[in-house]
């Protein structure tokens, strides 16, 4: 993994087609902004990690149990 540092408004470049910059620095959190061609998707981690929790969990209906 490459790790850099990067002031408010700087940037990072990933190829020929991708910028990443610095938008905005506060205390526990980081503001960034993504360039890229329409057809690449960009997604936070958590969010594909929720989307994979809940397609494993299994459905309430199927906790059910009755006669």
């Amino acid at each position: 993994m490459l790790v850099l540092s990067r002031k408010v408004g700087q940037r990072i470049l990933i190829g020929d087609q991708i910028t990443v910059t610095v938008v905005r620095v506060a205390p526990g959190t980081v503001r960034i902004g993504v360039d890229a061609p329409d057809h690449m998707v960009i997604v936070r981690e958590e969010i594909t990690q929720d989307k994979q929790d809940r397609e494993t969990r299994p459905e309430d209906s199927n906790l059910a149990t009755g006669s």
